[in-house]
């Protein structure tokens, strides 16, 4: 173990060399440095790729046309990647082909700056033993056009090199004779598809067998100029790159200087998201090969309805060449692409309301959490984002209009009687449970000097039911609360609107939330560092009172009950245990009361009905059984 001071140098006698087992190695690096046996192809031609470029450094005036075949030979389960590139000498197939962590690409583009060139770790061709038992190239190299040259390994581990005549042209075919297991890739249609997405970027057209079309004649808009509007053209080439959404608008990834290279096309995808949600959708090429499908994390954790592609030429890749290094440049791209969202959200709002309405109507949801992480965002969204409503979506702006300048917003899941007191005061109420909807409107009352009326907290209690112009008697409360509450219920004498509606039971959600942490099941179920946090947030509470039942003292049913009981009238307990399943009925509704609550509750009322009937004074006239004909 070090301490921190300079090693002493070894002695030379002692110094011994390290014995590489050439066969572990080979298995390790062909089997396990790759995730999937298709990286084999895409290795192959990139090598084609490069054997292009190397040719035109090399033999700029040789005229040379590019090309790229692949082909697959299903009887004799075989796949060959054949290039008219630069070819190789035989030195050259000792001292690169066949030496593992050698590469004459990375060295060419050292040499020259070529930013073109692929390659960079010399490992892509043993990636062809990890789906092959025999490999077999047969090339010509443009400085020996002349000569020929076999190699054939199995294993990868031994080779041979045998002269043969030379090709028509130089270039190469790389031949994989495939494991058994690999033996499906031996599909001219699976390759196209493959190759499709691996090579659409390449500007050296990639044919499959004998097809005219190369797979990636695809126009790529942010290349060159393509004929007509530049946004339906970035909207073709959304459409035609998207594996999973319809995309609703298309923006495009431009080059900043000083921080990136990048460009490329992004699109806000038609693919429902809510909340914790993740769509992102990424691809990223590297000098226009394919390196990785899943590279979601360079965009923004809240854009999870954006999909996109693009390509750079200083990304640095990892040795597998399936994921980037978290270097400089990957943390610059990050940011970029987080001000290409920004920009073309506006853009989209601004130019093409259409898309700009159905982007809001899909992703609504998660609009609202990527309005509180970017402050360009909430000032874009602030008076457009929907919100969820008990009467549908609106805006906050619409919010606040119906609630005459307040926003009101339940804390609850909603329902029962929370859901009946907004109903009676026509007041749409804003639900405070869905993903992001709380802060946001939070946030947005600061920032439009706005009222929030939180139902469920003790301010926002406050705000809806007022004090009573004078206080209960002891006696009235207590007959009051014995009446009409259940366990774990606080009578509360307040005034509120409409006076039509007698009383409103307003769940704690402290209480709620105290006792779901404290379930048994609890730590099963959140993480620790949540729970400690849920607890201490809590601790405030006993979690005895889990509801409090607001009695209306401006409901003309209530002061009659009050007058009654005062009067000594022998009808006041009948009538506060209406009252009492008045409030269980209109509770059923939400999760709270159970089928038997519900029973019990509706045969009071009956027997309410009974009592109040059995009291009609005499000498009134009684209802017949049957109304005379004509009436």
């Amino acid at each position: 173990m070090s301490d921190g001071a300079p090693s002493e140098p070894m002695p030379t006698d002692d110094l011994r060399t390290t014995e590489v087992d050439l066969g572990g190695l080979v298995t390790v690096l062909a089997s396990h440095l790759y995730s999937t046996p298709l990286v084999a192809l895409r290795e192959l031609v990139q090598n084609a790729h490069d054997s292009h470029t190397r040719r035109f450094l090399e033999d700029p005036d040789g005229g040379h046309r590019p090309l790229i075949r692949v082909r697959a030979d299903g009887a004799r389960r075989t796949v060959a990647v054949e290039d008219t590139g630069a070819g190789l000498t035989e030195p050259e197939i000792h001292a690169y082909l066949a030496t593992v962590g050698t590469g004459y690409t990375r060295m060419l583009r050292e040499l020259t700056g070529n930013q073109e060139l692929i390659g960079a770790f010399g490992l892509g061709f043993l990636s062809a033993f990890s789906v092959a038992d025999e490999v077999t190239v047969t090339t010509t190299s443009h400085r020996e056009p002349h000569l020929g040259h076999r190699y054939r390994s199995r294993g990868g581990e031994q080779y041979q090199v045998e002269p043969v005549p030379a090709r028509p042209q130089p270039g190469t075919v790389v031949e994989l004779s495939l494991k058994a297991e690999h033996g499906h890739l031996a599909d001219e249609q699976a390759l196209r598809e493959v190759l499709g997405r691996y090579c659409v970027l390449l500007p050296i057209p990639v044919h499959v067998g004998d097809d005219v079309q190369p797979v990636n004649g695809v126009q790529v808009p942010w290349r060159r100029q393509v004929p007509g509007d530049p946004y339906e053209a970035r909207m073709r080439f959304a459409t035609s790159f998207g594996r999973r959404f319809e995309p609703l608008a298309a923006f495009p990834v431009a080059p900043v200087e000083g921080s990136t290279d990048a460009v490329g096309l992004l699109w806000v995808q038609d693919g429902g998201t809510y909340g914790s949600s993740d769509n992102r959708d990424l691809a990223v090429y590297l000098r226009g090969m394919l390196l990785t499908e899943d590279a979601r994390d360079l965009l923004p954790s809240w854009a999870g309805f954006i999909g996109g592609v693009v390509e750079s030429n200083r990304l640095t890749p990892t040795a597998s060449r399936e994921d980037l290094q978290r270097d400089d440049h990957y943390r610059a791209l990050r940011r970029v692409l987080t001000d290409a969202i920004v920009d073309g959200l506006y853009e989209t709002a601004r130019l093409r309301p259409a898309a700009w309405r159905r982007i809001l109507t899909r992703h609504g949801q998660d609009l609202l959490g990527a309005a509180l992480c970017d402050d360009r965002l909430f000032t874009l969204l602030a008076d457009d984002v929907p919100v969820p409503t008990s009467q549908g979506d609106l805006t906050a702006g619409a919010l606040r209009a119906a609630g005459g300048g307040a926003v009101h917003v339940a804390l609850g899941s909603g329902g029962g009687f929370e859901e009946m007191l907004y109903r009676a005061m026509r007041v749409p109420i804003a639900r405070g449970d869905r993903y992001a909807v709380l802060p946001f409107l939070r946030r947005y009352a600061q920032l439009r000097g706005c009222r929030l009326v939180e139902l469920g907290s003790e301010d926002g209690n406050r705000e809806l039911f007022r004090d009573p112009e004078r206080p209960l008697a002891a006696e009235e409360s207590a007959w009051l609360s014995a009446a009409l509450t259940d366990r774990g219920e606080q009578l509360v004498p307040a005034r509120f609107d409409p006076p039509g509606l007698p009383l409103v039971l307003v769940p704690d959600r402290e209480a709620e939330l105290k006792a779901r942490i404290e379930d048994d099941q609890a730590d099963a179920r959140i993480p620790s560092a949540a729970l400690r946090l849920a607890r201490a947030f809590t601790a405030r509470t006993d979690g005895e009172v889990r509801a409090r039942l607001y009695l209306n003292l401006d409901c003309p049913a209530v002061r009659d009950l009050l007058a009654a009981y005062r009067s000594g009238h022998t009808g006041s307990a009948t009538a506060a245990g209406l009252l009492r399943s008045l409030k269980v009925i209109m509770a059923a509704a939400s999760s709270g009361p159970s089928e038997g609550d519900l029973g019990a509750a509706l045969a009071g009322v009956g027997t309410a009905v009974s009592a109040l009937t059995a009291a009609v004074p005499p000498g009134l006239p009684e209802v017949p059984d049957s109304l005379p004909e004509g009436l």
